[in-house]
């Protein structure tokens, strides 16, 4: 598939919600078995996504398994790792690489190869050690940030705040190979105007799409990350010369043009095909 623009997160122990998650338009659902669930009903929560991911489904199926050192995180691996259904595993609050190759190691005998595994960095030392986490193993496919407990960890009290360090795992995601990194949810559901100009902001900075923890949100997300009609016109009108002309040159605009600036034009042509 493309690569996704919006990731729902839903909460295992609610199997209802979880079922119309899938319909609700999301490019990955993600069955959360950590944050969004209380302790007393981390089993339930377990059992419930594992029954899920006895079968595939039309829409990729990530599960957010509980923090790797505490108490759940153990029984949550054994019950989902190998099921066919699951798409993805995300590992919250990695801190080190060792974390990415102990769980790769873990679930590979059981699905005859690990499945896809994406990092949240959700604290100092995770930021710190972003390239060395995106670099781990090749079963790892992605990183991102965790601003909620980022946020708490470093004491920031304005969202400008996290910008270095949301850069640093975008540039360490590209370092590595990796798909630039979605943002972090925008814990308003009701705030649809913050949010297009939160994911705006993102869109500068590189991230591509979103997390998002209600439906109403995932076609704010989309707009925002889909490129608008003057930058398709913009990015044909460069591949268009690109394929006229050899190296690098001038449009009648005044705009330069050379291989990075072609790159990027079917870079965008490629997500507005999404349309």
């Amino acid at each position: 598939m493309t690569t996704p623009l919006t990731w729902l997160y839903v909460p295992g122990d609610r199997p209802r919600v979880v079922a119309k998650a899938l319909t609700a338009g999301a490019d990955v659902v993600v069955v959360d078995l950590e944050d969004a669930v209380a302790p007393d009903r981390k089993a339930y929560a377990r059992d419930a996504t594992a029954e899920l991911l006895t079968a595939r489904h039309r829409v990729p199926v990530h599960v957010r398994v509980n923090a790797l050192d505490g108490p759940f995180a153990a029984a949550d691996l054994t019950a989902v790792a190998g099921l066919p259904g699951l798409s993805g595993l995300r590992l919250p609050k990695v801190t080190g690489p060792r974390q990415i190759t102990g769980i790769a190691e873990r679930t590979a005998p059981a699905a005859g190869g690990a499945p896809a595994l994406h990092a949240l960095l959700e604290s100092a030392l995770g930021i710190e050690h972003a390239y060395a986490i995106a670099t781990a193993h090749p079963s790892l496919r992605g990183i991102s940030v965790g601003e909620a407990d980022l946020r708490a960890d470093l004491g920031v009290r304005d969202d400008a705040g996290l910008d270095w360090s949301r850069s640093r795992v975008i540039v360490a995601a590209r370092a590595a190979n990796l798909p630039p990194p979605p943002q972090s949810v925008h814990p308003d559901i009701r705030d649809l105007a913050g949010l297009a100009a939160s994911c705006a902001h993102g869109r500068t900075l590189g991230f591509l799409g979103r997390a998002a923890i209600h439906p109403r949100q995932l076609p704010v997300i989309e707009r925002a990350y889909l490129p608008a009609p003057e930058e398709i016109e913009k990015a044909e009108t460069i591949v268009k010369a690109a394929t006229t002309e050899q190296g690098a040159q001038a449009l009648p605009d005044g705009s330069f043009v050379d291989a990075a600036v072609v790159a990027a034009a079917r870079r965008t042509l490629s997500l507005a095909r999404r349309r």
